[in-house]
């Protein structure tokens, strides 16, 4: 196995997963102990192993990424062509689902509304404790997650990641305007924790193939294949448009921003890190993975990777904000509800804001839907018609979201000029 690429090895661990998930069930047993416990137990201890590197790798690495740009011009010019990408990519993810949903209106069978033919009911109390109590005003409060009261307390949670972030960069910042002897040594500590960091991934990823095994297989285990039932529309609507956005419009922004002659070259050279966000459906838990793919593998420059990636892995995610506007629009017309274009426009604007906000961990956008059924007058508890095929969308969505992070990357260092010790892939 050792001599194998790893994503050979994601994708052996994938087929193995399978076929243990659907060979032995949701009652499969060994000596007594149900397999599902064991495939979960296997999949959280490496999710955790994951999670545990989010905070000091993202920290270190923002920070360095921020020194390493010296001027205070680059720092600027970087920050805004990333938020461009971010807000473009969003919204062009975003609209390509509002075509489809309205086009294939997967809420209608037969002419009538999909609640109409399943008799609709309201959601559990388990439901609604698993989405959360949240309302429209949480956008609003996004801003105010950004800075922390506490930082340690923010760093101690992974769902604070936008405030580890924000105060991350300043640290950054301003690292590069004090004096030596004191910026060199605070510099040093840093690429330190950053150098220590990056052998703890090199050793947690050797056990990648085992983690996606877990994970993968519970699923299968759990949900198996055909429990879709009426959704599958609803699925394939969700499927169709987040290919469209992976290998249609991903390709061409490659291709024409970032002057890469073939996209699915850069693909594959991400084809680790992509394997490992459809198997956990963490961007977060990814993060480390993606790093390495984007610097050894495609050979981008450390200075842009260690600032967008991080970026992207909490503000910037294409799926999400697709799956929440489709999601929405799905439920809406599942109610024999008219949705004008006023309404419409609401979604795409409050899914912008609330995919920024999401954290990169698994069905979090379960809470963001919550936020726009509340704002365009939708019952919230709506959203459990959707949970039976959420997490098996949740890991292809979690894929877009680092595909698009990592096309981000490339992208944004071919504006920033050749950095890299050796040239991006082409």
């Amino acid at each position: 196995m050792k001599r194998l690429a790893l994503h050979w090895q994601i994708l052996i661990g994938l087929g193995l997963a399978v076929l243990a998930g659907w060979l032995g069930g949701p009652e499969g047993a060994v000596l007594g102990v149900p397999l599902v416990e064991v495939y979960g137990f296997i999949g959280d201890l490496f999710l955790n192993a994951l999670k545990m590197l989010i905070v000091p790798l993202i920290a270190s690495s923002i920070i360095m990424g921020m020194a390493g740009m010296g001027e205070e011009g680059a720092v600027g010019r970087l920050g805004l062509r990333t938020l461009v990408y971010y807000l473009t990519t969003s919204l062009l993810a975003i609209l390509t689902g509002l075509v489809l949903v309205n086009l294939v209106r997967p809420g209608i069978v037969g002419g009538r509304p999909l609640g109409e033919v399943i008799g609709l009911e309201g959601a559990s109390a388990d439901t609604l404790a698993r989405v959360g109590e949240r309302g429209a005003g949480d956008v609003v409060g996004i801003l105010l997650r950004m800075v922390p009261e506490n930082v340690l307390a923010a760093a101690s949670d992974n769902r604070q990641m936008l405030a580890v972030i924000f105060f991350s960069l300043l640290f950054g910042y301003f690292l590069t305007r004090i004096a030596e002897p004191g910026r060199g040594t605070v510099t040093s500590f840093w690429q330190g924790v950053l150098d220590v960091m990056m052998r703890i991934t090199e050793l947690v990823m050797r056990f990648a193939p085992l983690g996606v095994f877990g994970l993968v297989a519970k699923v299968v285990a759990t949900t198996g294949f055909g429990a879709f039932g009426p959704l599958l529309r609803f699925f394939f609507t969700v499927l169709v448009a987040l290919l469209v956005h992976a290998f249609v419009t991903l390709p061409i922004l490659l291709r024409v921003a970032g002057g890469v002659k073939n996209p699915f070259t850069f693909y594959r050279a991400m084809a680790p890190a992509l394997l490992m966000a459809f198997s956990t459906s963490s961007s977060s838990a990814t993060l480390p993975l993606t790093m390495e793919c984007a610097e050894k593998r495609a050979g981008l420059p450390n200075r842009v990777v260690a600032f967008v990636l991080p970026l992207g892995a909490t503000v910037n995610m294409d799926g999400t904000a697709l799956y929440e506007c489709v999601a929405a629009m799905f439920i809406a017309q599942a109610y024999g509800l008219h949705v004008g274009f006023g309404v419409q426009f609401t979604m795409v604007l409050i899914a912008l804001l609330t995919s920024i906000g999401v954290a990169g961990i698994p069905s979090a956008s379960l809470v963001a839907i919550t936020v726009i059924l509340a704002a365009v007058g939708l019952p919230m508890e709506a959203v459990g018609l959707i949970l039976v095929v959420d997490r098996i969308l949740d890991m292809a969505r979690t894929s877009v979201n680092v595909l698009s992070d990592s096309c981000g990357t490339a992208i944004i260092a071919a504006m920033e000029g050749p950095a890299a010790e050796h040239p991006p892939v082409r």
